[in-house]
């Protein structure tokens, strides 16, 4: 019923009672119970055409707890509370500086605290913890992670553990693009959309993450969508870092995302290279994508600016996208690669959306 109503909106007992193919007493019991957990609500009743009783839409409840989600860019961490319902509590960015995932989990501690407080969300039920991790899993338990060097201290280091040990909370540890997709899929009104759809994340590295059928695809041990491969760190490569790299060598004094704004004003013929040299390495994944998943949608996720992204989906737009003779006559048909609009936010929105995901998602 949880997947139902998350999926599909709002619903009122009959539809769901159909759908789910129970009785007008199995349903009642159902809710009742979801009713008083709080994980559900009843919305004001709708009069139905004729003759009848009006109709109660049952929703999921935003008051059925939080969690909370986290996503390190380049010199950036992002902290993401939301509510049962999908519903953003809170959203923050702040500089960091690279430390170890000890002293990391610690100030995560702090700033959860800190931020239950000001939302005045203590005492609630807080589903758990979800982190982004920008690289994929090393072992099938998720716990170690072939983290991107820009992090020292993480790779390969027990991270969940460590994350348990100093926040005592239900902890998920997830690749950043899967994160990423399982935001847009949620947020980013794919959920009523499509079936398929394929994320691809321009963060430290690159990443793809897939969602199907409502689930995530995490592959054999976690490193499906690790497209990365393709492009190897000591070459140029379709991602943010390699962009403030880029511009560093024009001489741009750009250190991270945190001043990126401000320091690449006359930089923009650099930017403008960078977008056709990206696209143009981003074409041949993009054209596998279409072959490998037949995706319902692509988008393409990013802490860069808006107006960078936006440029580098129009060159992908106007380039030979190959999508095959069966498609014209397709029900779905062809379709614009989009820009997420969840900005830089989606990984560590989709981190937090990782433990109510777990609780009502489909198995």
């Amino acid at each position: 019923m949880l997947w139902q109503l998350r999926t599909r909106g709002p619903r009122p007992r009959s539809a769901l009672a159909e759908t789910l193919q129970l009785s007008n007493s199995g349903i009642s019991k159902l809710t009742k119970g979801l009713l008083a957990q709080g994980l559900i609500e009843e919305l004001p009743a709708e009069a139905l055409a004729g003759r009848g009783r009006p109709t109660v839409p049952l929703r999921i409840s935003p008051a059925g707890g939080y969690s909370v989600g986290l996503a390190i860019h380049a010199g950036l961490l992002e902290i993401a509370l939301v509510d049962y319902a999908g519903g953003v509590v809170s959203l923050t960015a702040e500089k960091i500086a690279p430390i170890d995932p000890h002293r990391f989990a610690r100030h995560v501690d702090r700033r959860i605290h800190d931020l239950a407080i000001e939302h005045r969300l203590l005492g609630s039920r807080l589903y758990g913890v979800g982190f982004s991790v920008p690289g994929p899993a090393l072992s099938r338990d998720g716990n170690r992670w072939h983290v991107v060097h820009n992090l020292p201290g993480w790779k390969e280091a027990s991270l969940r553990t460590i994350f348990e040990e100093a926040l005592r909370l239900p902890i998920w540890v997830e690749n950043d693009a899967t994160a990423a997709a399982l935001a847009e899929f949620y947020l980013g009104g794919l959920i009523g959309r499509c079936t398929t759809a394929v994320v691809i994340l321009l963060g430290h590295g690159i990443g793809a993450g897939i969602v199907h059928d409502g689930r995530l695809m995490r592959g054999e041990c976690g490193g499906a969508g690790e497209i990365g491969m393709f492009y190897p760190g000591h070459r140029p490569r379709p991602t943010t870092l390699d962009l403030i790299a880029t511009l560093q060598a024009a001489g741009c004094a750009v250190q991270s995302l945190a001043d990126f704004a401000e320091a690449i004003a006359g930089y923009e013929s650099v930017i403008d290279s960078w977008m056709e040299r990206a696209a143009d390495q981003l074409l041949p994944t993009i054209n596998a994508a279409l072959a490998w998943f037949d995706p319902g949608a692509i988008r393409l996720m990013s802490p860069l600016p808006a107006t960078i992204m936006h440029g580098l989906a129009a060159r992908l737009n106007g380039s030979a996208l190959a999508w095959g003779d069966h498609i014209a006559d397709s029900e779905r048909g062809r379709f614009d690669i989009e820009i997420s609009q969840l900005g830089g936010a989606g990984s560590a929105l989709g981190a937090a959306l990782l433990p109510i995901h777990a609780s009502i998602a489909r198995v």
